[in-house]
């Protein structure tokens, strides 16, 4: 009876230890493994992170890094653990139901957060502006200052800094004017109905030639007499600027405008101005 019950101890006591050890060994194991899957992720970031500062000059690609890094990370590591807990016969049901209704609760709480999140996605995806640009989103008009995982930051001409919701920016008309090769000048010059036509003719030529040999613009101007107005001839210039930066394109616009005036006052052609004429009928009685 007494070598009986030291028999099933001793067995009892090799197979804790048995157990014991191949838990040991379970959980070494998995450790390995997930630093080894830590290890590659660490050097498809650092390939990623070398490819994004190559190929794209916007930084925005190089925020979200870090944050599919922990991702993918988080991904493994929980695949690891939860495939322990299962081989060492642990249920992991209650773990993912867990998992689930803490996703849903924060789900819920952050919507516009991650609405903002898969904005950002869209931009990077469409590659629609980068840091410097200048774009027109709605009303708001200016040069992009910040780029980041909820929002985007414009400067705009009055010095005033807009922050704008990435979920926003993704689902509305954004004109980017610094992807345009040249902006366009479209201007009116108005002369007085007391212009001859040699003079009218010369006005057009002035305006002609005074764009074709400005080195900054490009050699398709247009001029045509564009409007009989109420009070002036109109002639309408259309040319082009080789430049897509704002304030390059608003000085060059001042300067040939400036030397037309010059020119016009050189040549004796009057600008019109809105006038009205009064006839009075005389009575013969």
């Amino acid at each position: 009876m007494i070598d009986q019950i030291i028999a099933t101890a001793d067995k009892i006591e090799i197979t804790f230890k048995t157990l014991k050890f191949g838990f040991v060994l379970s959980l070494l194991l998995n450790v390995i493994i997930t630093v080894i899957l830590f290890k590659i992720t660490d050097l498809f970031i650092k390939k990623l992170k070398e490819h994004s500062m190559k190929t794209d000059s916007s930084v925005l690609s190089i925020h979200l890094i870090p944050i599919l890094d922990r991702i993918i990370k988080f991904i493994i590591l929980f695949v690891v653990i939860a495939s322990f807990l299962q081989s060492n016969g642990y249920s992991i049901t209650s773990l993912i139901a867990g998992f689930g209704i803490t996703g849903l609760a924060v789900g819920f709480a952050a919507q516009q957060t991650i609405a903002d999140f898969f904005g950002t996605l869209a931009i990077i995806a469409d590659k629609i502006y980068k840091l410097g640009d200048y774009i027109k989103i709605g009303d708001v008009e200016g040069t992009v200052e910040d780029i980041n995982l909820l929002s985007t930051k414009i400067r705009t001409l009055d010095d005033f800094v807009v922050t704008i919701p990435n979920n926003n920016i993704s689902a509305a008309v954004i004109t980017n004017i610094s992807k345009a090769h040249r902006r366009r000048i479209c201007e009116v010059f108005g002369v007085t109905y007391s212009t001859n036509s040699q003079k009218l003719t010369r006005a057009i030529e002035i305006i002609k030639e005074t764009c074709d040999f400005d080195k900054r613009l490009h050699k398709d101007s247009i001029v045509v007499i564009d409007e009989l107005a109420e009070s002036s001839i109109n002639i309408k210039l259309f040319a082009y600027v080789k430049t897509n930066n704002y304030n390059e394109f608003i000085k060059i616009k001042s300067d040939v405008i400036l030397d037309i005036i010059e020119k016009f006052r050189a040549e004796g052609i009057d600008f019109a101005f809105p006038s009205q004429s009064i006839y009075i009928e005389k009575n013969e009685n």
